[in-house]
């Protein structure tokens, strides 16, 4: 039982550090990584980095490739498009809620915190830090509205959102303030109650951060 607790133990953690090298941009898509490289690097055998693979490979992660190793998996154009839309429609339907019930000052507060916490990491010119920090400063739109559902299912989409925005920023770290500002636009749409200006910042925000990604819409 132990050594099966021990193994499992293991293969989670090269699972961590090897999703982590993928979604922060370090293993960037293309890239061929082998088993023994990744247990060499987390000081474990290879039985543990297989099954690590193996579950990246469930989560469209990695392409495994016998005897040669494993493909870093380019997020495809058509689900970004997928994404993007999806994150429209629940950003917009949490600010229409918010509308009707107000942002609770726990909740504005939380926003605010992420948006200067944004501001230290654009100074820095911290693209992974940042693109973690927008993840849960949209999904706390999300949260505020109280839909524990959407929220529940925006979370899902946290992986995809986080590399769509290293790959996307990383050409132009200088975007990093923009993006803080235009969060603070977003979020005072929420405080004022106004979901149809906010729907028109935000599909303005994501397309200029995503270009032709971004579906076309009415808001």
């Amino acid at each position: 039982m132990a050594e099966t607790t021990g193994r499992a133990s293991a293969a989670q953690a090269v699972y961590a550090v090897t999703k982590e090298l993928i979604l922060s941009g370090e293993l960037s898509a293309g890239t061929l990584i082998s088993e023994g490289e990744i247990a060499e690097r987390v000081q474990v055998s290879r039985t543990p980095v297989r099954e690590a693979f193996l579950r990246l490979e469930s989560e469209e992660l990695l392409a495994l490739h016998p005897k040669r190793g494993a493909v870093v998996v380019p997020v495809p154009a058509g689900e970004a498009a997928d994404v993007l839309e999806l994150r429209q429609a629940l950003e917009q339907a949490a600010a229409e809620r918010i509308a009707r019930h107000g942002l609770t000052a726990e909740s504005e507060e939380h926003l605010r915190g992420l948006i200067g916490r944004q501001r230290e990491l654009a100074r820095a010119g911290d693209v992974d830090g940042f693109a973690a920090a927008d993840e849960r400063f949209h999904r706390g739109i999300v949260e505020a509205s109280g839909n524990r559902l959407a929220a529940r299912f925006y979370a899902t989409l946290g992986d995809r959102q986080r590399r769509m925005s290293i790959s996307a920023l990383s050409p132009r770290p200088q975007r990093l303030g923009v993006l803080a500002g235009e969060h603070e636009s977003l979020l005072a749409h929420l405080v004022a109650g106004a979901p149809a200006a906010f729907g028109q910042a935000l599909r303005a925000h994501l397309t200029a951060t995503h270009g032709s990604a971004v579906p076309p819409g009415d808001t």
